[in-house]
């Protein structure tokens, strides 16, 4: 199966999750992740583009009420296997149209803003501010740097600040301990509140 060349749509995705090209799964429960859940109580957690992370499961056993989505179905299959009785917390859909009927405690980002063209990252700040509650955080790690070959799109030094303006405020930011070889370095946690 040969892989599709628009990363935009769910197919490139679908071949890259069936054949276990993933070399951004991390597979476990980054520290910095399992730190904040011990920090935070529990709320309304969304995470976008979730694929098949582990990262549902550690907000699902914190006692989060989790929403995932991603619209590639071979990750959300591979993800409610995994899930058990928390399967139906993982969507099928289109983060940017998929209407959530609620706004969120916290959004988790983990590679999904990475994923992304950086034409669509303008929609992505909209969308986030648009579902997050007016005291809530947008929470996670985001990969700074180059790549010659994205994905991933690698943030520049300052880049979200400008994303990010009138819209979010940076209230953390720290580096990641337990980073992939790939991203060693890259990884920073960070959490945004919003204006």
């Amino acid at each position: 199966m040969s892989e599709p060349a628009d990363r935009a749509r769910p197919e490139f995705w679908d071949t890259r999750y069936a054949s276990g090209k993933t070399p951004w799964d991390f597979h476990g429960v980054p520290k910095s992740l399992r730190a904040f859940l011990k920090s935070h109580e529990p709320g309304t957690v969304l995470i976008p583009g979730c694929g098949t992370s582990q990262d549902v499961r550690a907000f699902l056993e914190a006692s989060w009420k989790a929403a995932a989505i991603d619209f590639s179905p071979v990750a959300v299959k591979q993800a409610r296997a995994q899930l058990g009785k928390g399967a139906d917390s993982v969507i099928l859909g289109d983060f940017f149209k998929y209407d959530f009927e609620m706004e969120f405690d916290v959004i988790y980002e983990r590679t999904f803003l990475s994923a992304l063209s950086p034409k669509l990252w303008p929609a992505y700040a909209n969308r986030m501010a648009q579902l997050l509650r007016p005291d809530g955080l947008l929470a996670g790690i985001f990969l700074y740097g180059q790549e010659s070959d994205p994905p991933p799109y690698m943030l520049a030094e300052g880049q979200l600040d400008g994303l990010f303006a009138k819209k979010f405020t940076l209230e953390r930011s720290l580096p990641v301990e337990d980073s992939m070889p790939f991203f060693i370095g890259k990884e920073r946690w960070q959490e945004w509140r919003p204006v």
